[in-house]
């Protein structure tokens, strides 16, 4: 009987929707029209353009193609020690073991006991036993038994609870590509910002030595009674004003370092060794774009709110057959005796072999309700599957869009530079002849420094929108890569930069 209801319950059918993955969006492209690449223009100064490749695919060191031998490096250290992956492999493990736990129930449960106890009787004769007449009765008893009970899974309710664990798990998993892909983006953009903040304080260091050479020229003057000492106090205002610009942008500096240290898994009095300035980092020139088709599957946010819909499918199920009869087999067998000596003697055993069916008649709708809420809680993981797609389309269109104007703000920014820089040349040697007023001096140091400040932030910022990219695109997960060993085919050794993929750039 036990193994015919195995049988059956294993053969069953289980209630409740079966899962079925969601299709891919049918859209053609990312932003309205024909996609064009970053176009900084043929005018003075020159800026390198970068081209989108569509259809190409994302490579899994995507990191790579910004030549940075120390951001590999600290990539790496990162992966191998921050805690929020560790974190997320661990809960992959706590999701298997749920998973693993949950299919124990298919199996019959087997139980031993073994009881000694020493008991002592009323003398059954009188009524009432109190007070008593002639002797009690005093004995020991022994009994050892095997209880075995299964469950007949008949309407697939524990299936239906497994497949929702092991959703669970398969959610983890992408969640743990997720925190790899948000670890190594903040890596990546870190360290853009740690160069951005070293860029500006040399921009504003070359500002101070040039407004110290021009103070240096009006006191020469002013002892030569060429200059007031109005202008002489206004040149010290402006760069006292510039030095200012300093600690905070130190202290920035600091920060990020602290950031990127912890980022690392390190502690900050421990600080990494690497430093990254613009110079060392190189904007990719070929910038694959994934197929609208396959970026559902290349991001792991999406992957982890199929899963989670998968789940929540599943615990309709799980609710449904909550509200149906079950079905419980149980045998028990053993021996009772005296004595341990004779407890294994014939005549001393004994079993019992039931069954029974146990139907929710009326619960005051509890069960009911438990099935509404989850088919509830599935619409709610549809929807928020359906936002996690849009959002991934959106943060792709966004990237594109921001890589496309930061080519010609770059342009813009570097032709402002150059001509603040010349006006600035043309202002000097106007003061040291005497020609110009301070007015204009100061207004061109000034124009000067805002100029190579935003340049150096344009730069940093076309670095971390070409890093969003690959972040939006899902990076480069290989398919490949499984627990517990994705760390290797992850994050192993690369060429510098990929090369340029065979699709025609458009």
């Amino acid at each position: 009987m036990l193994l015919g209801a195995i049988v059956v319950s294993l053969a069953g059918c289980a209630v409740g929707p079966n899962f079925n993955p969601a299709a891919v969006p049918d859209v053609d492209g990312y932003v309205p029209g024909k996609l064009a690449s970053p176009n900084p223009g043929n005018d003075a100064p020159r800026v390198q353009g970068q081209h989108f490749v569509t259809g190409a695919d994302v490579s899994a060191r995507w990191w790579a193609a910004f030549q940075s031998r120390p951001l590999n490096e600290l990539i790496k250290l990162a992966v191998d020690h921050n805690p929020n992956l560790q974190a997320a492999e661990a809960a992959i493990k706590v999701a298997q073991y749920n998973a693993y736990a949950q299919r124990g129930l298919f199996l019959p449960q087997v139980t031993g006991n073994s009881t000694s106890s020493q008991i002592l009787v009323a003398n059954p004769g009188q009524v009432p036993s109190i007070p008593t007449e002639g002797p009690q009765t005093e004995f020991s008893l022994v009994t050892n038994q095997l209880t075995v009970t299964f469950v007949p899974d008949i309407w697939g309710g524990n299936a239906r609870a497994a497949e929702s664990l092991d959703a669970i798990t398969e959610q983890q998993m992408f969640q743990l590509e997720a925190a790899y892909l948000a670890l190594t983006s903040n890596v990546v953009t870190a360290a853009i910002q740690e160069a951005s903040l070293r860029g500006q304080i040399a921009a504003t260091q070359r500002i101070i030595a040039i407004e110290r050479n021009l103070l240096g020229i009006l006191k020469r003057q002013f002892g030569l009674g060429q200059v007031a000492k109005a202008d002489v106090l206004a040149q010290e205002a402006a760069l006292a004003a510039a030095e200012q610009l300093l600690p905070p942008l130190e202290k920035q500096l600091a920060q990020q370092r602290d950031l990127l240290t912890a980022l690392a898994g390190q502690y900050a009095a421990d600080e990494i060794v690497q430093k990254f300035d613009l110079a060392h980092l190189r904007l990719p020139a070929n910038l694959p774009i994934s197929l609208p088709s396959k970026l559902v599957d290349q991001r792991p946010d999406v992957r982890a709110a199929e899963a989670s819909m998968h789940s929540a499918s599943a615990l309709v199920g799980v609710a449904i057959a909550a509200r149906l009869p079950n079905f419980v087999l149980s045998a028990n067998g053993g021996s009772a005796s005296f004595n341990w000596a004779e407890s294994f003697l014939p005549g001393t055993g004994f079993y019992t072999v039931a069954a029974s069916a146990t139907a929710p008649i009326f619960d005051g709708f509890t069960l009911y309700h438990r099935q509404k809420a989850a088919e509830a809680a599935l619409d709610q993981a549809e929807a928020l599957y359906r936002a996690a797609v849009i959002t991934a389309f959106q943060n792709v269109a966004d990237a594109l869009r921001a890589l496309q104007a930061d080519a010609r703000a770059l342009r813009a920014a570097r032709y402002a530079e150059d001509t603040a820089k010349a006006s600035l040349d043309v202002v000097e040697a106007q003061l040291k002849a005497g020609q110009v007023n301070q007015l204009a001096v100061l207004n061109a140091q000034q124009t000067y420094l805002t100029a190579s400040v935003i340049r150096v932030q344009t730069e940093a910022n076309r670095l971390a929108d070409t890093a969003a990219l690959f972040m939006a695109l899902g990076g480069g997960w290989p398919a490949t890569c499984t627990t517990p060993v994705w760390r290797e085919c992850a994050t192993g050794e690369a060429p510098a930069e990929p090369p340029a993929p065979q699709a025609q750039p458009r």
